[in-house]
Parts: C-alpha cells; structure tokens; sequence
C-alpha cells in the first residue's frame, strides 16, 4: 500500500495520473525492465523506468532520481536528456487515465543494478522492444522519441 511522503501527491484513487516513462539508451540499445510480481500496476508487463509525477520536483530531477532509485544510475552517468511530446494514456482496467511524459535518456555505460520494482531487464533495440509484453503505453512512447525506429 503507498503511503506518500509529506509534500507527495497520492494518485491512487485519482482518475487522472501525470508519469515519467524514461526509456534509457546506450550503444545503440534501449534498457526494458521487467515489471515485479508486486507491482500494483501491469505486474509482470516490460516496460521503461518510470514513476509518478507526485511532488514539487522538475522533470529532469524526477528522471534523475528514478534513474538513481531503481538502477543505480548516478546523475553524472546521464550523458543527455530528450522530453518528448506528453500524451494521455487511458487504461479502463485500472480507471486511470495516465498524463504520460517520456524522456529519452543516454546514459555513460550499460551498469545497473535493479530494485524492487523490477525482476529482470534487457538491452534491445526499440525494434526489438515491440515483440515484449509491454505496458500499453510504451509503443506510444518508442514512436514520440524514435520517430525513425532507431537511437
């Protein structure tokens, strides 16, 4: 059960969401992370970095501590960041419609290391990425920040 730090926002029952999906490149590759077993939301589903948009923090200190959070990914490990277009994503399933920002990040080197949230990860190309049981959301987000298919 979430339990929000003083100054977070709780979307848990909220019908509209606003979320981080960080797809993550280095060398030509993208990093996709399998969600755990005991996430609330799409458990078992293959997706990017990602998390609520529930303080006062910009986007790129959002991106920067889920990097942190959940691969150990320092901020001088982050070479550069892209936002791309934000998109709404309404899933019936969960009575949630996500206000999705994704953002493209190259990092330094391919070295993580997995939190809780996740049970597993890959390094594929975005080709490769659409052939994963993903979140539903994240073919969107390939196509806003590859508009071409490649990094």
């Amino acid at each position: 059960m979430f339990v929000p730090k003083p100054g977070q926002t709780d979307y848990t029952h909220a019908r509209w969401a606003p979320v981080i999906t960080c797809v993550v490149t280095h060398s030509g590759k993208i990093l996709l992370v399998k969600r755990s077993r005991r996430m609330r939301l799409y458990p078992g589903f293959w997706n990017a970095i990602g998390g609520f948009l529930d303080d006062a923090k910009s986007l790129k200190e959002k991106v920067e501590e889920e990097l942190k959070e959940e691969l150990c990914i320092n901020k001088h490990d982050i070479l550069s960041m892209r936002f791309g277009e934000i998109f709404d994503a309404d899933d019936p399933k969960y009575r949630k419609t996500f206000v999705i920002h994704p953002v493209l990040v190259r990092v330094r080197n391919k070295k993580i290391t997995l939190d809780w949230e996740a049970e597993e990860y890959a390094w594929v190309t975005p080709c490769e990425a659409t052939k994963y049981k993903v979140v539903p959301s994240f073919r969107i987000s390939l196509k806003i920040l590859f508009p071409h298919g490649t990094v």
